[in-house]
């Protein structure tokens, strides 16, 4: 058996021995929570924003486990939880500005001073806003969980050293922990949810194969064509041009559209998107760096949809070879596989799906909350 085989095996022995899904269970303790979303979407989404989509889940099936739970986001947002807007509309076009996180978190921190003061405290702050509350944390009486929704990067890394300790850092997946420095001092491994009982799943396939992102090029919609002029079959991509992509696009995907074997068909959400994943031969991701999570190959599982991926980031724990789609090294193997997608069937997608479910990572950040609540208590480091 060769090294790469084995590996895969191992991996796959890993993911079939996973905790059971919690499902419906009560936890037996109950936490006062304030989730702390970004500014700049509501929650849920209504298009592009996976990590509202994964606040919206995570926050809902907190409520419903029977915590108290307080949603502190962007105007126009709905939840199973209290919702606190903190600034007067929403900033989708206006993505990481700092006067914008900084007003957003701050207003958020004097409303867990009035929560205190009222006798009504929290007993912990869930953080997915960005940099700001992590780096305050130390400054707040609270203990903060901070979920890692980016790379560890060249950027990024020197940021977690430094703050890290402040808080209860958790990641979204092992290959993103393995990343972390040394400061981030990662506490917990929870990965992002999917509501698997809302994607229909598709039994009867289309002859096409299906990209779904953001056209830049580590996504690697060009490579998706590669494999797909490589097959002959046809290739749908989907997704969002950000700015300073443009070029990016004009010059390596859209000469290769033509309506018939590449098609563009924009950006897709709602029944239309859960349209494509369930009807594709199967779903493509070229990511040639380590991707931290990926929801859209989540997203292909619940549709019953193989995944066919690079071996990198996440997706060697996502993707079990063999079983709900197959791990390659380039475009070269991921086209020679691609007809092999076949064998795959949709019900053993779905049933792996099922590890992300909203309960079994709530069940996750329940325990993150009540380390960070017992460290807090003990006055040991974040």
């Amino acid at each position: 058996m060769s090294e790469q085989n084995l590996y895969r095996q191992l991996h796959n022995e890993v993911q079939r021995t996973a905790p059971p899904d919690p499902g419906r269970q009560k936890p037996e303790r109950h936490f006062r929570i304030a989730m702390l979303a970004p500014p700049w979407i509501p929650i849920p989404p209504p298009g592009y924003g996976g990590i509202e989509y994964v606040v919206a889940l995570v926050t809902d099936a907190l409520v419903e486990r029977g915590h108290e739970v307080e949603l502190f986001c962007a105007p126009g947002s709905r939840s199973k939880a209290f919702v606190r807007p903190l600034l007067p509309e929403a900033h989708p076009h206006e993505i990481e500005r700092a006067l914008i996180e900084a007003d957003h978190v701050s207003r958020a921190f004097e409303a867990f001073d009035q929560a205190a003061a009222a006798g009504h405290p929290f007993d912990v702050v869930h953080d997915h806003c960005g940099y700001t509350p992590l780096a305050m944390a130390d400054r707040i009486d609270l203990p903060l969980v901070h979920t890692v929704h980016g790379p560890f990067d060249r950027e990024t890394s020197p940021y977690y050293d430094h703050h890290g300790h402040k808080g209860n850092v958790v990641c979204i997946s092992r290959s993103q922990a393995g990343m972390a420095p040394p400061g981030a001092d990662v506490k917990a491994v929870v990965y992002n949810p999917i509501d698997v009982e809302a994607w229909p799943v598709g039994y009867q396939k289309q002859d096409y194969l299906l990209w779904v992102g953001r056209f830049t090029e580590e996504k690697g919609p060009q490579r998706a064509i590669k494999v797909a002029k490589a097959t002959g079959r046809r290739l749908i991509l989907a997704g969002v041009v950000q700015p300073r992509q443009e070029r990016f696009f004009a010059t390596e995907i859209e000469p290769h559209l033509d309506g018939r074997q590449i098609e563009y068909v924009g950006e897709v959400g709602g029944a239309r998107k859960q349209q494509l994943f369930a009807d594709a031969f199967a779903f493509l991701m070229p990511i040639a760096w380590p991707e931290p999570f990926g929801m859209v190959m989540v997203e292909a599982l619940a549709a019953g949809t193989p995944v066919l991926a690079f071996d990198h980031g996440a997706a060697v724990e996502i993707v079990e070879h063999g079983v709900n789609g197959f791990l390659v090294h380039d475009e070269d193997e991921m086209a020679e596989l691609v007809e092999r997608a076949a064998e795959i069937k949709p019900e053993d997608c779905r049933r792996s799906a099922e590890r992300f479910s909203p309960h079994r990572v709530a069940a996750g950040y329940e325990a993150a909350y009540a380390g960070a609540m017992e460290r807090a208590t003990s006055g040991a480091p974040a």
